[in-house]
């Protein structure tokens, strides 16, 4: 199938991801001048985004109840109220209105990605298409773009008000596109008549590999515009071309991933992933120089690439047809631990041992696919698919 035809196919889904990318771009980008206004230091700022995967959770576990309710318009409404929440943090000018803002863009991005990777996967086995790396991919040209402009606007002094406001609005026009005729996510509630279909160990293991991914992925691209600035002392510009290039390099792999999953075991992509993305975290630790570090970033971003769209597809792929959606909302809300801890988590770790030391842990915790990965090859065997 052509890639035209893949895009089509994939519209709605890769608008939403397009849309998450785009806004979460621009928040790393423009973190340090939002940690800066709102006079705060690393470990404080840790805090302060702390209650995000707390609405995020609640969100992600309402996610199913809210899909089932709105149904075809799930994915869109989702979408839009992300958009608008994304306007809010720019607008906090004190530490205490900063964590309700976040807590308004958690509970957006939770409820939009349990939706647009259950409709990933619906459509995935429904037209026996590979779809995961394609809509990982548009998040992370999102991110770019978005940590790009961003870069952009505060080279010229924009407030991070503007700046904020600026990309919501281009996140709302992408969430246009996630209208389907037949958008409708079937299975997101449990059956009452028996017909449930069983879990198993299958979402948990994939959603523990996905954590690691986004764990590592998500704390690398919010944190490293501070290490590059702070640590290594590059300009605004510099520092926004850490998440971009971490995401950019990401985008490219996961395209190439589209085919590259096709011919490789997933397994052994897991992973290779794994091992090539926490050599580059450590090389990213070790900079000292702003070209050294997004030269970390890169290898990082090769690596990271793949583990989350493999582990997504793997668990819509093993789970029993009736029982899909739930396993890839639950992996998603076990994975999405890792995606909004892994910042604050970091920002702890940061504030007590140093930025380095943050990029040094996140090697360490990508090694942990080396244990999981065999599990989910356990799983597949046990399966017949």
């Amino acid at each position: 199938m052509s890639v035209s035809t893949t895009l089509v196919a994939a519209r709605a889904p890769v608008a939403a991801f397009a849309a998450m990318g785009v806004l979460w771009g621009t928040f790393a980008a423009v973190l340090p001048d939002l940690k800066a206004g709102l006079a705060v230091t690393e470990a404080e700022l840790g805090v302060l985004i702390l209650p995000t995967p707390i609405a995020a959770v609640v969100a992600m576990l309402l996610a199913p109840m809210i899909g089932a309710m709105l149904g075809r318009v799930a994915l869109p409404v989702a979408t839009v109220l992300m958009a608008a929440a994304f306007a809010l943090p720019g607008q906090a000018g004190v530490a205490w209105v900063f964590p309700l803002a976040m807590m308004a863009c958690g509970a957006a991005t939770g409820l939009t990605d349990v939706l647009m990777n259950a409709r990933v996967a619906a459509l995935e086995n429904e037209r026996n298409l590979h779809l995961m790396n394609l809509c990982h991919a548009a998040y992370s040209f999102g991110y770019a773009g978005g940590a790009l402009a961003t870069g952009a606007m505060r080279g010229d002094g924009w407030h991070p008000a503007w700046v904020m406001g600026t990309m919501a609005a281009v996140a709302a026009v992408l969430a246009l596109s996630t209208l389907e005729r037949d958008g409708t996510i079937h299975g997101l509630r449990k059956p009452k008549d028996g017909s449930a279909g069983r879990l198993g160990l299958i979402p948990v293991i994939g959603g523990g590999i996905v954590l690691i991914a986004f764990l590592t992925e998500n704390a690398a691209e919010n944190w490293s515009a501070l290490h590059i600035e702070k640590t290594l002392g590059g300009s605004p510009e510099e520092g926004a071309m850490g998440p971009a290039a971490l995401a950019l390099t990401m985008g490219f792999a996961r395209l190439a991933g589209q085919g590259i999953v096709q011919r490789v075991d997933p397994i052994r992509l897991l992973i290779g992933g794994a091992l090539v993305s926490a050599c580059g975290a450590l090389g990213a630790a070790m900079a000292t120089t702003p070209l050294m570090a997004y030269a970390g970033f890169i290898v990082m971003g090769i690596g990271s690439s793949v583990i989350a769209p493999t582990a997504f597809s793997m668990v819509g792929r093993l789970a029993e047809p009736q029982a899909r959606a739930r396993a890839v909302a639950r992996a998603t809300l076990l994975g999405y631990f890792g995606y909004f801890f892994g910042p604050p988590t970091l920002g702890f770790l940061a504030g007590a041992f140093g930025l380095r030391f943050a990029f040094v842990f996140a090697a360490v915790m990508l090694l942990m696919v080396l244990i999981l990965a065999p599990l989910m090859a356990r799983q597949r065997r046990a399966i017949p698919v």
